[in-house]
């Protein structure tokens, strides 16, 4: 069966572990040509809620909805039509760079595999490293590689989970661009992060996950930074620091 759909809604989540509550009633809707960015301290449930949205993770009540539809309704083919980039790479250190995009390609039961993965590994700057393996490579040659394992097979939802970790500034930068570019294609993006200076110009809006809890971002402030801290500080009932003050 053939899965397509243009929204991913998120009503009434939450997720127990045992007596810790890491999510709590989370509610929130994302749509196509969307990159919304999911912000929060460690351990405030984003990594959890990721979980979750992928089908990895169980909800303890409540559902998400990818076009209205449930993933028990969709059934496994909802994954063929999302990408995920998690802290674990999902990539395997015994086969070379080019083995593990064919792989994952043949998973997914693509056409055109040896294309699909020349192609890849020249958008991860990985051409000339096709042969090595992965165990000799760095945190951000995998972090790129990842990223390239997830969008093999065109997924119309796309969840990053801190997708900056290892880059540098120039990988940084493409890595911007592949969002425009996702936007543009009418990928649904939700994304994890601390980088707020890096993702600025490319979120079309922010959610702040603390506790558990959801919260719209304060959006008085000049900056992402800022609006980000502004949130968190009202949260707790204290005055936000000024701008500057380097807290």
């Amino acid at each position: 069966m053939s899965v397509d759909f243009d929204q991913l809604e998120l009503v009434d989540l939450s997720r127990h572990f045992g007596r810790r509550r890491a999510l709590s009633h989370i509610s929130l809707t994302c749509r196509a040509g969307e990159v919304v960015g999911l912000l929060g301290p460690n351990g405030s449930g984003k990594s959890t809620l990721l979980g979750i949205v992928s089908t990895l993770v169980a909800p303890s009540s409540g559902e998400v909805r990818y076009g209205g539809r449930t993933s028990r309704q969709l059934g496994a083919a909802l994954r063929a039509r999302v990408g995920v980039l998690a802290h674990d790479l999902h990539l395997y250190p015994e086969l070379t760079a080019a083995e593990n995009l064919t792989f994952f390609a043949e998973l997914y039961a693509l056409d055109r595999v040896a294309a699909r993965v020349e192609a890849a590994l020249g958008r991860a700057g990985l051409s000339d490293r096709a042969g090595d393996y992965v165990s000799d490579f760095s945190r951000g040659m995998r972090q790129r590689l990842a990223l390239e394992r997830a969008l093999l097979h065109d997924p119309r939802l796309l969840l990053l989970d801190e997708p900056f970790t290892g880059l540098d500034d120039a990988s940084g930068r493409t890595l911007i661009e592949r969002l425009q570019a996702l936007k543009s294609a009418g990928c649904i993006v939700l994304l994890a992060t601390h980088d707020l200076d890096l993702v600025e110009d490319v979120l079309d809006r922010a959610v702040v996950l603390r506790q558990g809890r959801l919260r719209e971002l304060d959006g008085t402030a000049d900056t992402l930074r800022e609006c980000y801290r502004a949130t968190l500080h009202a949260d707790a009932g204290e005055q936000p620091p000024a701008a500057g003050s380097g807290s």
